[in-house]
């Protein structure tokens, strides 16, 4: 007699054949075929104007009206399910600022679960363990605003994480971090245990964080497999502007 099986989880993300024009007619995607499976670590790469803002916010349908399919953990991406989508995929923002706009370090993670109606010692629950994930509970009572950049970036990852989404996408993480704060991310973006997709220019970062790079030029992917591989073909980074720092070793830092 055979054992049942477990069911297979479907994976995080499933990107079929997704076109997008903008007003226009400008083609930003061209046919993107995409699977991130669960607890995933994917670098995004590619030039200025590849596509890649313009796909990873059709993930969460900030952007929709294209041609192709999108699922997450299963679920498509369409207007019905939108509310529960935009809670699985959480979006990290270049700028910090953009997600903090309460008084409080606090209030700010609050603000997305209280939304989901979640009230009380529940509520204080949820906020104090993103706040504790990224190890700024100390500065719970602080405005954002008196916060250090990177501190700020640490909390805007916090806001995303009190939704307990399944998905964290990150858009140049690494941005404007000095090299501590750098280091400091790194290390909270190595154990949270859920789903990641960065999107960045940052190569030694891509490499030190993310097992696979996937590399996006003129609406396409172009590359998908191992991040030491894919960064240690000269001639396909040379091909979409994509450019190592000097004597950086891919094998010493690839991520495993």
């Amino acid at each position: 007699m055979t054992e049942p099986t477990e069911p297979t989880a479907p994976p995080s993300v499933e990107v079929g054949g997704l076109t997008y024009d903008y007003p226009g007619g400008h083609r930003a995607l061209r046919g993107v075929d995409l699977t991130v499976r669960r607890g995933e670590r994917v670098a995004l790469l590619g030039p200025n104007g590849a596509g890649k803002t313009t796909l990873v916010l059709h993930l969460n349908g900030i952007l929709s009206g294209g041609g192709g399919t999108i699922r997450i953990a299963g679920l498509p991406v369409a207007k019905p399910n939108l509310p529960e989508i935009r809670r699985r995929v959480g979006i990290v923002f270049q700028d910090p600022d953009d997600q903090l706009f309460m008084p409080t370090v606090r209030e700010d993670v609050a603000f997305g679960p209280a939304n989901l109606g979640l009230r009380g010692p529940d509520l204080d629950a949820r906020v104090e363990d993103a706040l504790r994930r990224v190890g700024m509970l100390h500065a719970a009572g602080r405005p954002p605003q008196h916060l250090s950049f990177g501190q700020r970036r640490r909390v805007a990852v916090a806001t995303v994480l009190a939704m307990e989404p399944e998905i964290l996408v990150l858009d140049e993480p690494s941005s404007n971090l000095d090299p501590a704060s750098r280091a400091e991310l790194a290390d909270l973006l190595l154990g949270l245990g859920v789903t990641v997709l960065m999107v960045t220019h940052d190569l030694p970062y891509a490499a030190e964080l993310c097992p696979r790079s996937l590399i996006l030029s003129d609406g396409r992917i172009v590359a998908d497999g191992p991040t030491g591989l894919v960064l240690s073909d000269e001639e396909l980074l040379e091909a979409h502007r994509l450019r190592l720092p000097y004597g950086f070793s891919v094998r010493e830092t690839a991520a495993g």
